[in-house]
Formats: structure tokens, sequence, C-alpha cells
């Protein structure tokens, strides 16, 4: 895993004086460059565009585009900023290749939208959008105070939030040309549940298939607090509601999930230092291989007619001895390759492949690239969501890197 780039703030200027009000030599141009926490960094679905959630003192979203004609590499598309007031955690592109969207959420309690300026005017979605100014299209209110996390699901229906407030919300999205935008001339969003149930800050939320295990619909929520519990949301009938809760596998604050392309298994990464693996099985399964003794959800014991998350693996100190695992992701489908890549407090990236001899009841993974960055804390690494040897990090140090990964 070698760096091939570092993207850095711009330089920017604060002032211009004269050395004396009777000196004739030039003015001084004095600048600086923003050091401030870079939190969190994603791709665009088509993978040419990397947006990068600052915070605090200047909270601002940065978007990155990647140039084929200037040799392959990252430059700054735009700056977003005047919406949030305070630290953006979090951002998240739209799922969907027709309309490019991104979502950001922040600590002064409030998610914004965003879109390229005049985007419906485009021929294309690719990089036409590249020379436009991007513009804040919505604004989304109702958490008490900070917002950590904010995704999508695969269609873009569905819009997730969590937040310090210990809730999670579920927006739905009338996105124009899809169902239920039709011919909206821009998009639209209404919350369509409020969920309680967590007893500290709720600090990521990711979407699954609900593999027909749980509820009447398609998709489950799955929310991991600092209550060092994880728990799975479904659908009945429009209604949403907590149908498991995994506890007792770690210890402390669970910050970061993610999910294998099959949306079968979960991973989940932790302030107690170690990295955990679920399975989803369906009803039928739990009855035939899982026994009550091996459930670990509090309510799955009184109805067996749902499915079951289990933990089926666990990798003690990941990255060290008592040291945070700040982000987990799988390797999307497209890759191919089923790796997982992890980062922590301890200013490393790891890189983990499941083993020959594992199984999906005792999954394996060895260590195959541990590197120490220069980031300090690394508080995101993701993979790129077509190349399966490209991945960005951000970090406390407020500077993105582009990784370049050796299969």
């Amino acid at each position: 895993l070698t760096c091939r780039q570092v993207l850095t703030p711009p330089v920017q200027q604060i002032s211009t004086r004269r050395r004396s009000t009777t000196s004739t030599a030039p003015p001084v141009t004095l600048q600086f460059t923003p050091r401030q926490r870079a939190w969190e960094c994603g791709f665009s679905p088509d993978g040419q565009l990397l947006a990068v959630a600052y915070g605090a003192p200047d909270p601002v979203i940065r978007i990155f585009e990647f140039s084929v004609s200037s040799s392959g590499v990252w430059t700054l598309q735009a700056t977003l900023s005047g919406i949030h007031e305070k630290t953006i955690r979090s951002v998240a592109f739209g799922p969907l290749s027709t309309t490019r969207l991104l979502a950001s959420a922040s600590f002064d309690g409030t998610v914004a939208i965003w879109e390229p300026e005049h985007q419906f005017g485009n021929a294309t979605s690719g990089n036409s959008s590249a020379s436009q100014d991007w513009i804040s299209s919505a604004q989304l209110e109702g958490h008490e105070t900070e917002v950590k996390c904010v995704r999508w699901n695969a269609t873009g229906s569905l819009l997730a939030t969590c937040g310090r407030d210990k809730s999670v919300w579920i927006w739905e999205c009338f996105l124009p040309g899809t169902v239920g935008g039709g011919s909206l001339p821009e998009e639209q969003f209404e919350c369509l549940s409020v969920l309680h149930g967590h007893e500290g800050d709720v600090k990521s939320v990711r979407f699954a298939p609900s593999h027909g295990a749980w509820g009447d619909g398609e998709e489950i929520l799955l929310s991991a607090s600092y209550d060092n519990t994880i728990k799975c949301w479904a659908e009945d009938a429009g209604d949403w509601y907590c149908v498991a809760t995994l506890s007792g596998v770690h210890a402390s604050t669970i910050w970061s999930l993610t999910l294998s392309p099959s949306g079968a298994r979960l991973v989940a990464g932790s302030e107690d230092g170690a990295i955990s693996i679920y399975k989803c099985y369906t009803h039928q399964e739990r009855r035939e291989h899982v026994s009550n003794d091996d459930d670990n959800n509090d309510n799955n014991n009184k109805n067996d007619s749902m499915g079951l998350w289990k933990c089926v693996g666990k990798l003690e100190s990941a990255h060290g001895q008592a040291t945070a695992v700040y982000c987990v992701d799988y390797a999307p489908a497209k890759v191919g390759h089923g790796r997982l890549v992890s980062s922590g407090g301890d200013n490393r990236i790891q890189i983990l492949r499941e083993m020959p001899n594992s199984s999906s009841d005792q999954p394996l993974f060895s260590c195959e690239v541990d590197v120490t960055t220069d980031h300090g804390d690394v508080n995101c690494v993701t993979w790129h969501p077509l190349d399966g040897s490209v991945l960005a990090s951000t970090g406390d140090d407020g500077y993105v890197r582009i990784w370049n990964f050796q299969i």
C-alpha cells in the first residue's frame, strides 16, 4: 500500500500590509493553510469525485475530481460552505448515476443536500458537474444536537441520519426521475420515522437488505452507538421498529459499521480495539443451525420467526492493545477481491484478507497490509467503488491521502 497523492487544503490569504507607514517596500501577503480535522471522505458512485468533510474552525466540504488528462491526479473541484455553522462530520454521495447529490451531516444539528447548479440542464451526469458550482437545495432539521452520520439506501429512496441526541431518523426522498419523484423539478424530503432506543450517542448507520428475515420491507437499518450496542431496525407496513439489539460483544463505543457486498455479513469497529464480524441468518437457517444459547439478540428468544444477527468472529486488538478502531470498510462488489480495510487511533491503516480455510460461520482473516500514515488519528478510510487498487483516507492532520494497493 503506497501513498499516491496527498490532497491539501488550498492556501488562504488572510491580510496584506506594508512593513511600515513610511516604507516603500512591496506589500507583505500573509498566507496560511487551514489545519482542521478531515473527518470523513466518500467517493461518488462512478468514482470520479471524492467529497471530504472538515471540522472547525472552518467547516467546509471539499470536492476533488479525478482527472485523466492531468496524469491521473485528483484536483480540487469545489468548496462547499455557508450552510453548516459547526463541524461537518459526515458526507455521502447519493447512489443514483442519473442525479448527482451529496448529503452532509453537521454538529450544528442539520443535514444539507447539495447538488451541482443547473444539474438538470446537463446532457450527462458524469464529469459535466466538474466545472460547476454546487448549491444546497435542501436542509433537513430535527435532530436536537450534533448529527454524526448520514447514509443513503441503495436506491436513493431513503436517507438515514443519527446523532448525539440518541435518535435515528429515516427520511423519504423524492428524487426527480425516480418512483415517487416523477417529474419534480427538484428533490423533496419528508421525515418517515424517528427511532429511539439507544442509550448513548448514535455514531453510525447503514442500510442493508432484509433477506426476507426482518419485517415485510426489502431493507433493514443498522445503527451503532456509544452504548456499545448495534440495533437492527425493520419495517412493517411502513412502520419502523427495533427487531434486535446486538450486545455483549464490545466493551466500548462502536464507531463504524460496514457490510459485505451481499449484505449478509456485518463488520463493526470499536473503541475497545476490536473488529467484530456478524452473520445474518434467515429465520429458517436459525431454526436449523443456531441454538438459542448462541443468540446474542436481546429479543430473539421470543420470536424465532425472524432472522438473527450472530457474532461469528472477533479480531481482538486489531490495531494494537487498547487502540480504537475508527473506521472499517468492505471492498464493494465491483472490486471483486472481498477485502476489508480498517483505520484507527494508532496512525495506521490495515487491509485484511479472508483466509482460504474461512467459512461464513467461522470467518478467518489475516492482515495482508499494515502501514503507518502521517495522519495521526485516521478517522476514515474507504475503497474506490470501481477500482480495487485505490483507497482514500482522512485524518486529524487535515489531509486526504490517496492510496494505491498492489493486488
